[in-house]
C-alpha cells in the first residue's frame, strides 16, 4: 500500500473517493513523513503495545502505528472514511476500525477486551473543539493508560504546559499536570497538512503519573474549585469561590483557610499551584 505521508499519494486516495472534507469533524489530514515518524518516536510504542488512534482519518497515521504496534485500534468517527480506512488499512492485520464517537465508546472496556486490561497508549491528531473533552474524559474514566500523545492547536499544547502566574495557565494545565506530565516534543506548521488549519500545530506527549503528584481528599472537589477560580479570572479567590452556586462556601469560610495556608484574602486563583489548589480543597472539604 502507498505510503499516504506522500502528499501525491493522498491527494490520489481523496480524489478516487469523491471525498468531500467535513467542516464539523474539523478534518486535517497530516501529509509529512518526518512529522509521521516523530509521533511514532514520542509515543515509544512497541510491538508489545495495544494503541488507540482516534480520528485515523485515511489511515496515514494507523499505516505506521500498524508497523511499530503490536495492535491498534483506529475509532473514527465520519463514516465516509470507512471504505477508504478499509483499502488504506487492508495489508495490516493487526489493525481494527471501529465507526464511532469516540465520547460516547466505552474505552475502559475496549482496552479490557484488546490488551487484557493492560495500559494501553493513545495516539491522535485531535480537532481543536474537541481537545478537551477527549482528554479529560480518558483521564476520569479510570481507563488504563499509559501515554497519549496526541497532535493539537499549538496554543492549546502550550496551554497544558503551563504553570501558576501565566496568562495562559488555567483549568486545562492544573487537570493535564494531575494526570500526567506534558511534553511538548514538536511543533508542527500549517503546511503539513491537507487542507492546510490557519493555525500552527503542536505534537504534546502526556505520560501518564503513577501516582497523582499532589495528596488531594477528593479530586472532583478540587476540581470544583479550580473551574470556579478560573471562571472568573478577575475575581479575587475568596469572591470567586463564594460566588460559585454549586460550591456552597461562603466568604468567610474561603478567606479563613486561605490564611491558614499564609496566603492573603486577595489572591487570585491564577497564581495558585496545583498543591494549593490541592491543599486548599483538604482545608474546605474538612469542615
Amino acid at each position: 500500500m502507498a505510503n499516504l505521508g506522500i502528499p501525491q499519494n493522498t491527494i490520489e486516495i481523496l480524489q478516487k473517493y469523491h471525498f468531500n472534507f467535513q467542516k464539523k469533524y474539523g478534518q486535517n489530514f497530516l501529509i509529512d513523513t518526518s512529522v509521521l515518524e516523530r509521533i511514532i518516536a514520542a509515543a515509544q510504542i512497541t510491538k508489545e503495545d495495544c494503541v488507540l488512534e482516534i480520528g485515523p482519518g485515511i489511515g496515514t497515521m494507523t499505516q505506521y502505528l500498524a508497523e511499530a504496534a503490536g495492535q491498534v485500534v483506529a475509532v473514527e468517527i465520519d463514516k465516509a472514511l470507512i471504505p477508504i480506512l478499509a483499502e488504506t488499512l487492508a495489508p495490516y492485520e493487526n489493525v481494527t476500525v471501529i465507526n464511532a464517537d469516540v465520547l460516547k465508546l466505552d474505552v475502559r472496556q475496549l482496552a479490557e477486551e484488546k490488551n487484557g486490561g493492560k495500559p494501553i497508549k493513545v495516539v491522535a491528531n485531535l480537532p481543536y473543539y474537541i481537545t478537551t473533552p477527549i482528554i479529560m474524559g480518558l483521564f476520569e474514566s479510570g481507563v488504563p493508560l499509559d501515554s497519549i500523545t496526541i497532535m493539537v492547536q499549538k496554543e492549546v499544547a502550550e496551554r497544558m504546559q503551563m504553570g501558576p502566574g501565566t496568562k495562559d495557565y488555567g483549568a486545562l494545565s492544573l487537570a493535564v499536570q494531575y494526570y500526567a506530565k506534558p511534553e511538548i516534543v514538536a511543533n508542527v506548521p500549517p503546511n503539513c497538512f491537507i487542507p492546510r488549519p490557519t493555525v500552527g500545530s503542536a505534537v504534546i506527549r502526556l505520560t501518564r503519573h503513577r501516582e497523582p503528584p499532589v495528596d488531594v481528599r477528593d479530586d472532583h472537589h478540587m476540581f470544583a474549585l479550580v473551574r470556579a477560580s478560573f471562571n472568573q479570572r478577575r475575581k479575587t479567590l475568596a469572591n470567586g469561590l463564594s460566588n460559585d452556586p454549586q460550591l456552597h462556601l461562603g466568604r468567610e469560610q474561603v478567606t479563613a483557610a486561605l490564611e491558614k495556608m499564609g496566603l492573603p484574602a486577595t489572591v487570585r486563583g491564577e497564581t495558585l499551584s496545583l498543591e494549593q489548589f490541592a491543599q486548599l480543597s483538604n482545608l474546605l472539604k474538612g469542615k
